[in-house]
């Protein structure tokens, strides 16, 4: 790299010596277009300063106009004055106009030189403004570290055309290398050594610069700067150096890229334990309220079962037939509850978790229906329940078993809320491409307020329903979680004039009759 700078620049030196004479050349032969037009000699130095100002502008360094002032004295001189084609000058004034044209070419050489590096310096600013908010707008858009890191490197690379080495901090210590070569197919393993590490580590360490171009560890392939906010070190960047230096307009960038990218991940940092924080906290108050439903939902009807099998203990003797028959009644029906209580429990753990694996099968949404009836008809006996369902077949991919459940659960919900005698209807229909599924009941309803949360796991509202000591609405946060694996979806919605409606949606299969 150090060799192709130096052709560079040689080659962009004899440019500028040619520019030079060239600019020198033109200046003489207008001078002497003048001459021979009868034009003073004012206006031939004039031409000359002209062109030392345009050396001055389209040469890159100053040595060039400085030249040319000089040798526009010697041009004007040797072309201008008698005796003409030497150095000498029979015009005492003459002593008078060579230092003033000099002087006048020098320093309008200076204000152009100046003007020059003004606006190189305006421009270069500029550019590192441009560079730095496309850094930033590029970090602002990405939501992790990787993507972070990705950026930053992909930035420099381009900017200072040098392959970068990036460490990623994790808990106080450096992870494996990730190299973004400039030039793909570019050999990576020279700077993946353990020498090359352990100055890497020492920048992490030290919180400061090492490797190649400082003071420490200054024979290292890499410049190693720390990713930081502080003293919070995010990671370390390595820059490939060669055998040429970065300038200190490049160093700049470098560190204000940089700036970026370690705000990008502290905010990352930032964002990530909010969020683990938040997670944190909502599953405290998940295992709060698990606790306190749980604690209440199996004591009510462990106590029911527990007393209800100590009187038929105590007084099967003297009490009817009757009677018994109702207690036994009573103890099957909580015992049922508590069964499905659990198996709700474990199906929507395993839904969470991910455990639970789907069987997805073409079936018909008539079969799942009535296999759902037949689970719910003992638990029905107390109230009216209806089925109307569509006149044609309705094919659904879905596990039937899980199908079951959801209306199972979504049955005996409706069976917990309302009054004895109530009536509840399941209805089937198809709409495009969806199979659609709604329970309704004509209970008292459900408030707007309890709408927004009744599918949240553990959810407990303040309706009083018909048997209120059931007050878990697990049943419908499992109902909802097995829908969506499903690609369905649900919701309640009010019936007229009272009561309750839950709906459900499944993807509808096309049904093909084969004659």
């Amino acid at each position: 790299m150090r060799k192709l700078k130096e052709k560079s620049k040689l080659q962009k030196s004899v440019k500028d010596i040619l520019k030079t004479l060239g600019i020198l050349s033109a200046a003489t032969a207008i001078g002497v277009f003048f001459r021979w037009g009868g034009l003073n000699e004012a206006n031939i130095i004039t031409v000359y300063i002209l062109g030392v100002l345009i050396t001055a502008v389209s040469t890159s360094q100053r040595i060039f106009s400085l030249v040319s002032s000089f040798i526009s004295v010697l041009l004007f001189n040797f072309w201008f004055t008698e005796p003409r084609f030497t150095f000498k000058a029979y015009e005492p004034s003459y002593l008078t106009t060579f230092p003033i044209m000099l002087a006048a070419a020098f320093i309008t050489s200076s204000l152009a030189e100046r003007i020059k590096k003004q606006a190189a310096q305006s421009a270069k600013t500029a550019y590192r403004t441009q560079i730095l908010f496309d850094t930033n707008q590029q970090l602002s858009n990405e939501q992790d570290i990787e993507g972070i890191i990705s950026v930053t490197c992909g930035q420099l690379k381009k900017l200072l055309k040098r392959d970068i080495i990036f460490y990623k901090a994790t808990e106080n210590k450096l992870d494996k290398p990730v190299f973004f070569p400039f030039q793909e197919g570019k050999a990576e393993a020279e700077y993946r050594t353990e020498e090359e590490r352990s100055v890497a580590k020492w920048a992490f360490d030290n919180n400061k610069h090492a490797g190649a171009g400082t003071k420490t560890y200054p024979d290292a392939k890499c410049q190693y700067l720390s990713v930081r906010v502080g003293q919070s070190v995010f990671g370390v960047l390595g820059i490939v150096m060669g055998e040429w230096p970065l300038d200190s307009f490049e160093k700049s960038i470098v560190l204000s890229i940089l700036g970026e990218c370690a705000l990008a991940m502290q905010n990352e940092k930032v964002t990530r334990e909010r969020a683990a924080a938040a997670l944190m906290a909502k599953n405290e108050q998940l295992r709060a309220n698990l606790l306190r439903s749980i604690s209440h939902d199996l004591r009510t009807p462990l106590t029911s079962i527990s007393g209800n099998a100590g009187i038929l203990i105590s007084n099967a003797d003297s009490m009817g037939k009757e009677k018994q028959q109702q207690l036994y009644e009573d103890i099957y029906e909580d015992s049922l509850w508590l069964i499905n209580l659990v198996e709700n429990l474990l199906s929507v753990t395993r839904i969470e978790d991910g455990t639970m694996k789907l069987q997805l099968n073409a079936e018909l949404l008539e079969e799942i229906v009535q296999e759902a009836v037949h689970h719910v008809e003992k638990r029905c006996k107390k109230h009216k329940l209806r089925v109307q369902l569509s006149e044609n077949l309705i094919l659904v991919k879905a596990d039937a078993r899980l199908i079951v459940q959801v209306l199972v659960n979504l049955v005996d919900n409706a069976v917990k809320y309302t009054p004895k005698g109530s009536e509840i209807l399941i209805e089937t229909r198809q709409e495009g491409t969806n199979a659609v599924v709604s329970v309704s009941d004509n209970g008292s309803g459900i408030s707007d307020e309890a709408k927004e949360y009744i599918f949240e796991m553990f959810y407990t509202g303040n309706s009083h329903a018909a048997d209120s000591r059931r007050s878990l609405w697990l049943g419908l946060a499992l109902c909802k979680s097995i829908l969506h694996a499903h690609g369905g979806d649900i919701f309640v919605e009010d019936c007229q004039p009272h009561g309750a409606r839950f709906t459900f949606t499944l993807p509808a299969k096309e049904v093909q009759l084969h004659e």
